[in-house]
């Protein structure tokens, strides 16, 4: 095997020809997509990956100096689609993971289909008149509390984002997700996030996406799926009924319903009212 797909812990699945690739969000792992992945098989080729750091990636090949920004984690992305020698490739990147999807695509667009954000935020925190929905005085809160106890936050963290509390279950499966990864690595990847502003580059990118916005995501508010919609040709936003930050686990239904409409557009020959065209 391809040493990149064992760093990464390279999953291929599926019985179709269409490539479709799911990038995990912060403290999670390619577990996180076992909710909407089985509608997937039938019709694409799935591949499923663990960033280095997270999930059951080789830990032994993280690099601190590399993953201090998110162009390092566009790398993983890069050497897995040219270890595979992929093309015309649908991705879906959870959170961060649409920015970092979207390096990725403006370093190889002639490789990228489409692209689906679920949850996405060019800048976390607020800037004048752009609302990322954090002040400095609320990172810098999050690094130390990750610093300082990384377990307890992820138990106080996981029912906020999940927002789903008719079943806590599944804030108790992010929970396991948080905890499962090197407290050093889980803030580092933090850093990498919230300190990013990626709001100059969404004009460049060629790739059609998709935004997909859950309703009352405390950590992507609508307001940042919004400027994605205005400042990146060819998007195109959804705000779901889904609530909280996961919805690919929170509501997997809808999730996959409105991936499925935008792949194989279905949504932009009937557009329905949340649907907002470029």
């Amino acid at each position: 095997m391809h040493p990149i797909l064992l760093r990464n812990n390279v999953k291929i699945l599926g019985e179709g020809s269409q490539v479709i690739v799911f990038a995990h969000g912060f403290g999670c792992a390619q577990s996180s997509w076992k909710f909407i992945t089985d509608a997937f098989l039938k019709d694409y080729k799935v591949i499923l990956f663990d960033y280095v750091g997270s999930g059951d990636s080789d830990l032994s090949q993280y690099d601190q100096r590399k993953y201090a920004t998110l162009e390092g984690y566009a790398c993983d992305i890069i050497d897995i689609i040219e270890a595979l020698d992929l093309n015309n490739i649908i991705f879906v990147g959870h959170s961060v993971s649409s920015m970092i999807g979207m390096i990725a695509a403006l370093q190889m667009p002639e490789v990228f289909k489409k692209l689906v954000f679920i949850g996405p935020s060019p800048r976390y925190l607020n800037d004048h008149d752009y609302i990322g929905g954090f002040n400095i005085g609320d990172i810098e809160t999050i690094f130390e509390h990750i610093a300082d106890d990384y377990v307890s936050w992820s138990k106080q963290l996981a029912p906020v984002v999940m927002n789903s509390p008719l079943k806590p279950e599944l804030a108790d499966f992010l929970q396991e997700c948080f905890e499962a990864t090197d407290p050093s690595v889980a803030l580092a990847f933090a850093m990498a996030t919230f300190k990013a502003d990626y709001r100059d580059k969404l004009k460049n990118l060629e790739v059609p996406s998709l935004t997909l916005q859950s309703s009352n995501d405390i950590m992507a508010p609508l307001s940042a799926g919004e400027f994605i919609h205005k400042n990146t040709p060819e998007n195109f936003l959804v705000v779901m009924k889904a609530t909280g930050h996961f919805p690919h686990i929170s509501e997997p239904e809808e999730t996959i319903r409105e991936i499925k409409d935008f792949i194989e557009d279905i949504s932009l020959k009937s557009a329905s009212d949340h649907l907002y065209t470029p």
